[in-house]
């Protein structure tokens, strides 16, 4: 019984004597790399939409060291929303990636996104 109590007092002192050793500060270090603007989007055939879908357009996304096109998509529509197409922005900090989702909204549904012709049965 002596024994543990000598040897749990012991790792106290020890412990106590670790917990007094000052540790470096962590250095926090934050690198932006600034990248140029994306390109162009590219133009998409937009298909015939299926009653009750809506199209999600596009977009270049940062990957790594570059930017990489993300095609369209056709996806469920939101009765009482509208989809926000994801977009690229210039700020203070460079180009910033704005992601895009559903905002309410009545009940727009937008099967054509903007700036797109109304071919391929899009309406």
């Amino acid at each position: 019984m002596k024994k543990n109590a000598w040897i749990l007092g012991i790792g106290l002192a020890v412990a106590g004597a670790l917990g007094s050793i000052a540790m470096p500060a962590q250095a926090q270090v934050s690198v932006h790399v600034r990248v140029g603007p994306p390109p162009p989007p590219r133009h998409e055939h937009i298909p015939r939409m299926r009653p009750g879908y809506v199209w999600a357009p596009g977009y270049w996304q940062w990957h790594g060291n570059r930017y990489v096109w993300r095609p369209g998509h056709q996806m469920r529509g939101r009765p009482g929303y509208h989809w926000r197409q994801p977009r690229w922005v210039h700020g203070p900090r460079g180009w910033e990636m704005r992601q895009g989702g559903w905002d309410r909204g009545g009940n727009r549904i937008h099967p054509c996104p903007r700036g797109q012709t109304r071919h391929g049965g899009c309406r």
